[in-house]
């Protein structure tokens, strides 16, 4: 009697651990991850300034005149009354001069500087883009990257739009276009999961970071914080650092609509993206606030439900918790798809559905190898190369 009221006691235990996981997991998503969705309707809503401001946008290059050859031109066919492209060529040895060169003689509102080869700084990035803001010539500045494009010729209103009363700052998203295959979908999966995270902390007035393939300040709000001075030790840091430092719930906007959204070419190699990731992880650890950990938390969470249901299945040995754990594994699941779906659509990524239940059992495992991975590279956080 003993032994059975022991055999059942265990189940009950493991069954009642299963249902923690899975209630934490399912209102993490209905609350947090489907926030961008459900505030659409809010979102469009929102207050819009009648005068539009003239906007500088600020590209960093460094070696990419085949994406500016093909990018650029989607800058400089913007549909917006006064603007001007600030380019800085960080130092590049292939043909983004003459590419430059070449636009510039076509468009009197396309600037150009560099940054010499030979120039000593820690992050040449953060150098080249402190040039770039001190050249434009407009005081709203929209920031996006050599290997990105817009997706529509209203993308400039969309985000300029956003500087109404006190808000200086506005978060943007970058889709990520990839080919077919694993690689290209987990990036996509990354590239979803952490747009979804920093919009909707913003949303409800917590921002932590944002991204600078599609972001937005005014250059006082740079300044006034002396630009990138407490983030210098690192290479990276110039968009997620600086918002989190910057970024407070009064001074920041949010804008996903359609076309408002930036895409990021195909990544060509996985190690680029590592030493991406790897940059990233480095910069988070400097993150104020609690709301990266909250998300942190969430990923140990499914970790430990997704243990569960496999040990549930593999060791209990009784037919009714093994139903259970996979049904409440299945139900998770069709959420989770639903959610992602729908907030991929909306931000204008393609939807990831079939590959689903293995990308999200990778990205934990992956994230954990990207922190070790960066604990034994010690210093080469701070001057990786990506070429």
């Amino acid at each position: 009697m003993g032994n059975i009221l022991i055999f059942f006691g265990r189940e009950l235990w493991m069954g009642g651990i299963l249902t923690g996981l899975f209630l934490f997991q399912l209102l993490f998503l209905r609350i947090v991850y489907s926030r961008p969705y459900r505030y659409t309707k809010r979102n469009k809503n929102k207050k819009s300034i009648d005068v539009l401001p003239p906007v500088s946008i600020v590209v960093y290059a460094k070696n990419e005149s085949e994406n500016l050859r093909n990018n650029l031109p989607f800058l400089l066919t913007q549909d917006y009354p006064e603007y001007q492209v600030v380019v800085v060529n960080d130092g590049s040895t292939d043909e983004s001069e003459e590419v430059l060169k070449l636009l510039e003689a076509e468009h009197t509102y396309l600037y150009h500087t560099y940054i010499p080869e030979e120039a000593k700084y820690l992050s040449r990035r953060k150098l080249a883009l402190t040039v770039g803001i001190k050249a434009a010539k407009y005081d709203t500045l929209l920031f996006t990257e050599a290997n990105c494009r817009p997706l529509s010729p209203f993308w400039i209103k969309s985000m300029a739009s956003n500087f109404v009363e006190e808000k200086s700052i506005t978060l943007g998203f970058c889709s990520y276009i990839g080919n077919s295959g694993f690689f290209h979908r987990f990036v996509a999966y990354d590239n979803l999961l952490t747009g979804i995270q920093y919009l909707s902390a913003a949303l409800v007035g917590s921002p932590f970071t944002g991204n600078g393939r599609n972001l937005a300040y005014r250059k006082e709000e740079f300044f006034k914080h002396k630009g990138y001075y407490h983030s210098l030790s690192l290479h990276a840091g110039d968009d997620d650092l600086f918002v989190n430092e910057v970024a407070t719930g009064k001074n920041t906007q949010v804008e996903y609509a359609a076309e408002s959204i930036t895409c990021m070419m195909p990544i060509e190699r996985f190690s680029i993206w590592k030493e991406m990731k790897v940059s990233r992880a480095a910069t988070r650890r400097y993150y104020k606030g609690w709301a990266l950990t909250r998300y942190r938390f969430d990923e140990v969470v499914l970790f430990l439900f997704l243990a569960m249901v496999i040990l549930s299945v593999c060791l209990a040995g009784n037919i009714l918790l093994i139903v259970y754990a996979v049904l409440l594994y299945l139900v998770l699941l069709v959420n989770k798809v639903i959610v992602f779906y729908k907030t991929a659509k909306l931000l204008q990524q393609k939807p990831i559905v079939f590959l689903f239940p293995l990308l999200e059992i990778c990205f934990p495992l992956f994230n954990l190898y990207v922190r070790i991975y960066r604990f034994f590279r010690g210093k080469n956080d701070y001057t990786f190369n990506l070429r």
